[in-house]
């Protein structure tokens, strides 16, 4: 994993907020900027295809459960287009006007994904309700090929990512999706076949409203945090009590004040913190190693640490963070 880093320190008069020594360290590690548009433009491709082969399937033998998959595959191709164009665009430098990049374009991408679905899964549930009601009848053999179909979908697009999940977490969020697809799809199997053999149809219209709940409950998560992100909250990977404790346990701090966690992205994390240390001297090497771990323990990418010798003539002294 590729990266950068830097810091630095400066001591002297009155500096930033009036402090009588004044020090700061920074460090900013870059995440992995290997491309994988080849790897996307597939997926989308095989899920595209397979979502229109769904809904005419669909139709044809009268499954909403089918239908239900096909409005979560849809989402699917949606949600791998955001995530294709937030990577492309978080990619792109820093410049004037965005300091930041575009990083936070995965944020943006995450709440649209949770939405679309949304959507999609109200339309869904609307015909499901009504099946409830009046049942059709359902061939549940069609349902069983056109499923299993799905399940091979799902397995070759999760493997096109399945190697660099194991060191980037966009993609093992992409690949762990494909995989509770190809799951969603095992079960629309399972219901062809109880129609099969029973010739119930009601089964069908009852897996649909299954696997509609079970996708908005899981989409509500991810549209909770992404919104949390959004508001610039504490990662929910990051421990803020955890972090405080280890600065506050650093050789020569007195107190931490004015401390900020949020996601740059969906995927890196940044912090600012004021250090009291009355003894400071200038010492690039602490502030290389604060950060380095900060990284190593709590995966904060991008920390900027301010020193100084007194918090009494802070104007952020009094911010209860």
């Amino acid at each position: 994993m590729g990266g950068t880093h830097e810091q630095s320190a400066a001591a002297g008069g009155h500096v930033g907020h009036d402090h009588g020594h004044h020090g700061h360290g920074h460090h900013h590690h870059a995440p992995p900027t290997g491309s994988h548009s080849a790897a996307f433009a597939i997926a989308v491709l095989l899920n595209s295809a397979f979502v229109v082969v769904e809904v005419v399937a669909g139709f044809i033998s009268g499954s909403t459960a089918l239908l239900a998959d096909a409005g979560h595959n849809l989402g699917d191709v949606l949600s791998l287009l955001l995530a294709w164009g937030a990577s492309v665009l978080a990619a792109r430098p820093a410049g004037p006007g965005y300091t930041y990049g575009l990083k936070s374009s995965s944020i943006l991408a995450a709440i649209a994904n949770a939405a679309l679905l949304w959507v999609a899964l109200g339309a869904v549930l609307l015909e499901t309700v009504q099946r409830l009601w009046e049942p059709a009848e359902v061939n549940g053999g069609q349902v069983m090929l056109v499923a299993g179909a799905g399940i091979a979908v799902n397995l070759l697009s999760a493997l096109l990512f399945a190697k660099g999940s194991k060191s980037d977490l966009n993609l093992r969020a992409a690949f762990l999706h494909l995989m509770a697809d190809a799951v969603v799809s095992a079960s629309v199997v399972f219901a062809g076949l109880a129609i099969v053999l029973t010739g119930q149809n009601w089964i069908d219209p009852v897996t649909s409203l299954i696997i509609t709940v079970g996708l908005a409950w899981g989409s509500w998560d991810l549209l909770k945090d992404a919104v949390k992100m959004g508001l610039l909250a504490v990662p929910r990977h990051i421990d803020e009590a955890a972090v405080r404790a280890f600065l506050a346990g650093q050789p020569g701090v007195e107190a931490v004040h004015d401390l900020h966690i949020w996601g740059m992205s969906t995927t890196e994390s940044a912090l600012t913190a004021h250090l009291v240390m009355p003894g400071w001297i200038s010492d690039d090497s602490f502030l290389r190693g604060l950060t380095s771990e900060l990284e190593r323990r709590f995966s904060i990418h991008h920390a900027t640490i301010q020193i100084e010798r007194s918090a009494a003539d802070c104007r952020l002294h009094s911010d209860p963070a």
